[in-house]
């Protein structure tokens, strides 16, 4: 078939055609973040869903332009765009540009990261980035790793390798200790590793959501008394909710006097790898034996992009199964799908390396710093705001908080019913989505509905906390007055 009956095939007849399109796109994007005055729309689901059903996709529209002036339609005008300064609901952060460079040579050159006749310099590229992270981490000249999708498939990678680790042991006996506050992969991947529905453990934490040492420990002693075996301990820097940090190295002493297996989930907290000023707060992660991390989250790099890493690379060969066809048992080359659970795989490293090679990892240090500065002074702001009570204190950067109607002593008794001040938190999350100004997160506390900020944008200022802070009081109250039949009159 000619090449001209093919105008849409990326070759070398087709560059132009190419370069014409992408700079269309990128002008489009750009234009459009340019312009919008709020991190969302707020348009509801089902308007949204019927404009997309409409499309006929059996029925092509032949023209790249037309094709992204209907996406402005059902995406980029509706998109919820993560560099807006009042996006604070989730662990999403606002990109880099250099990252933004490698995420487009990395998907027009579409290098797949399992062998090395599919990726060869990709390889590599890879391989010394997981080298400088190990470093990052303290694991030792023995270290290893490799990219992955994300947080919850490097947990999964780092709990299959203890598994196998644990060797012997029946899979009915094998448990793994996390805190209460861990990320809810540590229970999703015991269950697709065919572990019992109780393996996972929850160990109680301290009052600012930390792991407490002395409860592992005796969680730990009561495994042994009932035959159970310890095949992991999860400690986490980071949590998703409180941006805890549980304390490593007197963790690292339990299991270093048990033998158990440490993994730490440092998908949220690997910003202080490169911080200039917080990197102690990860002492004692040098002892681990995995370790999840994400540079999507506070390395300020495009989805996806993260890493599991161990201390000992060769335990990685739990995850290498030979095909003829692709990676022989007798192959003298690199092949990253000898310790990758998936096969064809993005070269998601290309980001991370160009930002680090354009910008430097103080430089990104600096930017997670500035948000976890400002987390403090948001943390400050809302404990001395009577509309507000927050909860623990954050070593990271996000802030849970919840709005009360007015002092409790002094109130009407109808205002402090816990049920109507959930539903009015709950209300004030749902309206402030929906006008478009501002998104935040809600979470539990002790089974009461709280707010909370994840800040992870350096251009966020005091200023727009403040301004999100008087919608939030404003929709809460209307609410509140509307379901005491009256206007609640702050105390």
């Amino acid at each position: 078939m000619p090449s001209a009956a093919r105008p849409y095939l990326f070759n070398d007849r087709t560059v132009d055609s190419y370069r014409d399109c992408l700079t269309e796109g990128i002008g489009r994007v750009a234009d459009r973040i340019a312009r919008v005055r709020g991190p969302f729309t707020g348009i509801a689901p089902d308007r949204l869903a019927t404009e997309i059903a409409r499309i006929d996709l059996d029925r092509p529209l032949r023209d790249p332009r037309a094709a992204l002036d209907e996406l402005e339609e059902v995406y980029l005008r509706d998109a919820v765009y993560f560099h807006h300064p009042r996006y604070l609901a989730h662990l999403n952060c606002p990109v880099v540009i250099p990252a933004l460079l490698g995420e487009a040579i990395l998907t027009a050159v579409n290098s797949s990261l399992d062998t090395w006749d599919q990726s060869a310099g990709a390889t590599l590229i890879e391989r010394r980035l997981i080298e400088w992270t190990a470093a990052r981490l303290g694991l030792g000249p023995a270290a290893d790793g490799v990219f992955t999708s994300g947080g919850t498939q490097s947990n999964l990678q780092a709990l299959l390798l203890a598994r196998e680790e644990a060797r012997a042991a029946e899979p009915g006996r094998l448990r793994v200790l996390a805190s209460e506050a861990a990320h809810f992969s540590v229970q999703k991947s015991a269950k697709l590793l065919g572990l019992d529905p109780g393996a996972v453990v929850a160990v109680p934490a301290d009052r600012d959501r930390r792991m407490r040492p002395d409860a592992l420990a005796w969680e730990i002693e009561r495994c042994w008394r009932e035959d159970e075996v310890v095949m992991a301990v999860v400690a986490t820097a980071g949590t998703t909710d409180f941006g805890s940090i549980d304390p490593l190295p007197e963790i690292a002493d339990v299991c270093a006097v048990t033998g158990a297996w440490l993994h730490v989930d440092a998908a949220y907290g690997c910003g202080l790898l490169v911080s200039p000023t917080r990197r102690h707060l990860l002492d004692g992660i040098e002892r681990a034996d995995s370790v999840t991390v994400d540079f999507h989250k506070s390395f300020f790099q495009p989805v996806s992009s993260s890493a599991v890493i161990v201390r000992d690379g060769a335990c990685l060969r739990h995850a290498t199964y030979h095909a003829d066809y692709l990676n022989p048992a007798t192959a003298r080359v690199p092949n990253q799908v000898d310790k990758s659970l998936q096969t064809t795989r993005r070269f998601d490293a290309l980001k991370l390396w160009l930002t680090l090679r354009v910008m430097g990892a103080e430089a990104i240090g600096e930017l997670f710093d500035e948000v976890v500065d400002l987390a403090g002074r948001v943390w400050e702001l809302l404990a001395g705001d009577p509309r507000f009570e927050v909860a623990a204190r954050s070593q990271l950067s996000t802030v849970v908080f919840r709005w009360l109607p007015a002092d409790p002593d002094l109130a009407d008794p109808d205002l402090t019913d816990p049920d109507l001040i959930d539903r009015a938190n709950r209300h004030a999350r749902q309206a402030l989505g929906a006008s478009g100004r501002a998104m935040v997160a809600g979470t539990k506390v002790d089974g009461r509905q709280y707010l909370k900020f994840t800040i992870l944008n350096p251009e966020t200022t005091l200023e727009d906390v403040a301004e999100v802070l008087d919608l939030i009081d404003r929709f809460a109250t209307e609410f509140v007055g509307d379901a005491v039949g009256g206007t609640v009159v702050r105390v």
